[in-house]
């Protein structure tokens, strides 16, 4: 069986946004409690003063609640112009696409291997322990 390929991105400059709820950045996260319960959560920064608008977690994260939480968010935050994601399953799915292409949202995919583009390092429970 062969590999799965990624679709290829055109590489995108870094710029510094000059605006609030102009651009934001998300990513998924993974940990487990004390008594092994394993979760992911999903977190939401809007890329101008690096806010946490937001954190959904849960056992398993599909699409349909990933963009049924981002709709959540833009009832109060308004929806961004451009979002920054990686180019995981989750993000490149037809689901996600859609919703963003329905709300006039460009995404933008960091390049593979510089996860301090999508404005937060991929940090594990690990790497925390470590400090």
């Amino acid at each position: 069986m062969g590999r799965i390929r990624i679709p290829l991105r055109i590489p995108e400059k870094l710029s510094v946004r000059n605006k609030l709820g102009v651009c934001w950045s998300m990513d998924f996260m993974r940990d487990s409690s004390r008594n092994q319960c394993r979760f992911r959560t999903f977190n939401v920064i809007d890329d101008f003063n690096r806010e946490a608008l937001g954190i959904d977690f849960a056992v398993n994260l599909p699409a349909g609640r990933v963009t049924r939480y981002l709709d959540n968010l833009a009832e109060y935050h308004g929806y961004p112009l451009t979002i920054w994601v990686v180019n995981g399953p989750e993000f490149t799915g037809k689901t996600f696409i859609d919703w963003a292409k329905s709300h006039g949202i460009t995404i933008n995919y960091i390049q593979p291997g510089s996860p301090y583009q999508n404005g937060k390092p991929f940090i594990t429970r690990k790497d925390l322990m470590k400090h």
